[in-house]
């Protein structure tokens, strides 16, 4: 059995922002689809920690070792080094968590629970063919509502512990309006995630998981079969967690890139789907920074859409502007939900969101203010509250 992974922390926020033209444009060539490298180790003007650093930070230690592994001659030893230090490190957490899966996959499958692992060693295998061909420091298992329960006692059977500790009076509400429960083991904090939404309830995104599930197919990884998500819908929610996070990484971009390139896309279906969602414009930022920075395709249907829809573009150069200035999003912030505001095309999404961030009780609420459960109704008052308290002293 593969050791035990070691949880690499993102470096400083500040290494991308201090991070100059040169060092990026290495990285995104490493990534980009078909890019040569020739030539671009004869000028000694690159700053060789900082860039592996970057390449860390964006979570793409594999594809940077695998396309700089030709050119090694030209790169300095000492980088070589970290390099691979770092790319062996990944394949073993690699190996760990897929192993790791398999054990879940068997308890949660003795229970008669239906299980869609997803991003983790079945992304990687699907887009790259191998599961340590990607950086991943978690799983991620989705879960239908009613199961969510039994798979805690799953995962507790093969040692997993969860992270969260409700009262049993708020399980019910952390289940209608939360998303996720954070799970321990002995050797790696935070190594699983049981979702039963995609995005927390109050994004205003609300995808049919049941649905997710029925057209879910199979894939086979070391002599096991696990559901995977089928390739549209994973497109909509890889754009819709890299939209979550801003954009924050090269990997989520990258992952996009390939999923476009396999052209195993419905698009007819994906792209009335995320009409139905209203993420259409969530869809065309996503296709167009990759375009940009990969060189990813976009599929002739966005097209017509970018025709129609300015806001799109205008988002892409914004953003555009703070991946290249290495600027970080502060996903707390005022700045934030109206940037996510923008994102939305659609003026009834646009005042669920505002809404449901506002009604919404949050964890941090609940362990601030203990109330009886005949008055979990004013939960929202308290949330309205701290969100004023919180906002207050931004502004």
């Amino acid at each position: 059995m593969a050791a035990a992974p070691q949880i690499v922390h993102a470096p400083d926020q500040a290494i991308a922002a201090r991070s100059n033209a040169d060092e990026l444009a290495l990285l995104l060539a490493c990534c980009a689809q078909g890019a040569g490298l020739e030539g671009w180790f004869s000028s000694g003007t690159l700053n060789w920690e900082k860039f592996i650093s970057l390449a860390e930070n964006h979570r793409v230690i594999p594809q940077v070792y695998c396309s700089l592994e030709p050119y090694f001659a030209e790169v300095p030893s000492t980088a070589v080094a970290m390099l691979r230090r770092k790319y062996r490190q990944g394949t073993c957490n690699a190996l760990w968590f897929t192993h790791e899966l398999a054990l879940i996959a068997s308890s949660l499958e003795a229970c008669g629970i239906r299980a869609v692992p997803y991003k983790g060693p079945l992304l990687a295998q699907s887009l790259y063919g191998d599961v340590a061909a990607r950086q991943y420091h978690d799983l991620d298992i989705l879960v239908l509502p009613e199961d969510v329960n039994p798979a805690k006692a799953a995962l507790a059977d093969v040692g997993y512990v969860c992270s969260l500790n409700l009262r049993k009076e708020l399980e019910r509400n952390y289940l209608s309006s939360g998303y996720e429960y954070s799970f321990d083991s002995t050797s790696c904090p935070h190594a699983v995630e049981l979702q039963w939404r995609i995005l927390p309830r109050f994004y205003a995104v609300d995808f049919d998981l049941e649905a997710c599930f029925e057209r879910a197919e199979s894939l086979r990884i070391g002599g096991r079969t696990f559901l995977n998500l089928c390739p549209g819908d994973l497109l909509l929610i890889l754009c819709t967690h890299a939209a979550k996070h801003i954009w924050a990484q090269i990997s989520w971009l990258l992952d996009i890139s390939k999923l476009v390139g396999t052209e195993t896309i419905d698009w007819d279906r994906v792209w009335e789907e995320a009409k139905d969602l209203g993420i259409r414009r969530i869809v065309a930022v996503n296709l167009l920074l990759a375009n940009d920075l990969l060189g990813s395709r976009i599929p002739d249907r966005i097209h017509a859409w970018l025709e129609a829809d300015g806001v799109s573009l205008v988002l892409r150069d914004e953003i555009m502007q703070r991946f290249r200035a290495g600027e970080d999003s502060d996903t707390e912030s005022i700045a934030y939900f109206r940037l996510w505001s923008r994102v939305r095309e659609r003026r009834r999404d646009k005042a669920r969101l505002g809404w449901r961030l506002l009604s919404t009780p949050s964890v941090s609420e609940w362990n601030e203010v203990h109330l009886p459960e005949p008055l979990f109704r004013f939960y929202y008052l308290v949330r309205l509250f701290r969100l004023a308290k919180r906002f207050g002293v931004a502004a």
